[in-house]
């Protein structure tokens, strides 16, 4: 305890846009206000909507949002003082001792402002704004204001997730024919389908199209070189690992925890590889974990969940349909599940989760494997700090372990551990954007009872 309490003073500073130039900075001056004036449009697209179902109230809570998401702009764009909560939610004293724990950290000299403090702390707080400007003024107070772009890249992405469905049902077809390396084979597909669809995050793209269209199977060979680490056999060793003789004689799965990044191809590929782990007989169970409001553009929350499942079971297309059939079965028999909690939309490094989530870590304790998918995730799993690329994964979760954990992650922060002696650099030369394009990916696992 007392070496897990000193690694964690040892830790290089947050990323922060008070570095000019950096992208942290350029995110917070270019990609949020473009994410704020595309949310003030799609609510104002949305009056005649508001008028239909809420007559003049609605209109009137459309102009009061616009009016409180205008000024957020503008303390954004002037990097005024981050204020207060006052939406009075279940998370709001939480947000707002948070906001004196940073202060504390900057001191008296300076307010937290939107470009001197935690890059972090920053966009997630944008967000959570955009939540009470939203929560502040009924009757659209349920409104998911990126709920036309979610949707848009859903059916977008039409073509690929037919082709995803139809490999699916195939292997399905023929899956007591296959050998345990062939077993493995389907696997570190799936696993890298699931990789890869993290490439479709509208909050990068600011909100515009960035949905999925080639194969996601055919593109797999092209794409394996882009991988920077790679430690799916650990993965598949976990799992192998958690399956329990039964009294029965027969051996038992276990449990996998899947928390969600983004909705539209990338949530469809999710489904795919938990649908494959289920049906391999490599997890008894499936918990997925999404957020509780519209969150980063174009994360998952329950009515996505369940939507996207709804979709394809509707879908004009065999394999489609029967692949949502089978989802639909698994949630009904409660072999997956959907939860979420006000902890993953805050801007809390994880390696707090135990002290400030500990119901929420104590459920993380149950899974066999977590699979944390996505960028901002891992920002939270290493601090969004600093770190030197040769530090290892494990050092970087400072202490985070409810379980033998992986981050399935294509680069779109300028933050990345875990690399070999030399693998940054020669990244530098090659490709000075390769920690924020999104073109390359990780796949880093740690376990608390591996040594380290």
């Amino acid at each position: 305890m007392a070496a897990n309490q000193a690694l964690r003073q040892l830790v290089p500073p947050s990323l922060s846009a008070k570095v000019e130039g950096s992208f942290a900075y350029l995110t917070v001056r270019d990609r949020l206000p473009t994410i704020l004036t595309r949310v003030i449009d799609t609510i104002h697209r949305n009056k005649n909507k508001f008028f239909e179902e809420f007559g003049e109230e609605g209109v009137q809570a459309e102009k009061r949002t616009i009016g409180f998401l205008s000024k957020l702009r503008n303390e954004l764009l002037t990097d005024k003082p981050i204020l207060v909560l006052c939406d009075g939610l279940e998370d709001t004293d939480s947000w707002n001792q948070y906001l004196q724990r940073q202060q504390r950290l900057l001191g008296e000299r300076d307010p937290v402002s939107w470009f001197k403090s935690s890059w972090l702390y920053i966009e997630c707080y944008m967000y959570r704004r955009i939540q009470e400007a939203i929560w502040l003024n009924p009757p659209i107070s349920d409104f998911d204001v990126f709920n036309e772009s979610k949707t848009q890249s859903f059916f977008e992405s039409q073509q690929a997730v037919i082709s995803l469905c139809t490999y699916l049902q195939g292997f399905n077809r023929n899956m007591d024919d296959l050998s345990e390396t062939q077993l493995m084979e389907q696997f570190h597909k799936l696993l890298q389908v699931s990789l890869w669809g993290n490439r479709c995050d509208l909050s990068i793209s600011a909100g515009m199209e960035n949905s999925q269209k080639a194969s996601p199977i055919d593109s797999l060979s092209d794409l394996k070189s882009f991988i920077l680490v790679d430690d799916s056999n650990m993965v598949w060793s976990a799992l192998t690992s958690a399956q329990r003789p039964g009294e029965d004689g027969k051996t038992t799965p276990g449990r996998v925890d899947i928390v969600l990044d983004n909705a539209g191809f990338e949530l469809v590929t999710d489904l795919v590889l938990a649908n494959f782990l289920v049906s391999a007989g490599l997890a008894r169970e499936v918990r997925f974990h999404g957020k509780s409001i519209p969150w980063f553009v174009s994360d998952v929350t329950a009515h996505d969940f369940q939507w996207t499942i709804r979709q394809t079971l509707a879908a004009n297309h065999k394999w489609m349909s029967k692949s949502g059939v089978q989802w639909q079965s698994y949630v009904r028999e409660g072999v997956w599940s959907y939860h979420d909690h006000p902890f993953w939309t805050m801007p809390h490094e994880y390696c707090d989760m135990a002290g400030d989530a500990p119901d929420l870590y104590a459920t993380l304790q149950g899974a066999d494997l977590i699979l944390f998918k996505g960028d901002l995730n891992y920002r939270k799993l290493t601090g969004d700090r600093e770190w030197d690329h040769m530090v290892p994964f494990d050092r970087a979760l400072r202490g985070f372990g409810p379980a033998p954990l992986c981050s399935l992650r294509t680069l779109k922060a300028n933050i990345q551990v875990g690399l070999q002696p030399g693998q940054g650099e020669n990244l530098n030369t090659q490709d000075p954007s390769w920690m924020t394009s999104g073109k390359y990916a990780v796949v880093q696992f740690s376990s608390p009872h591996r040594e380290q």
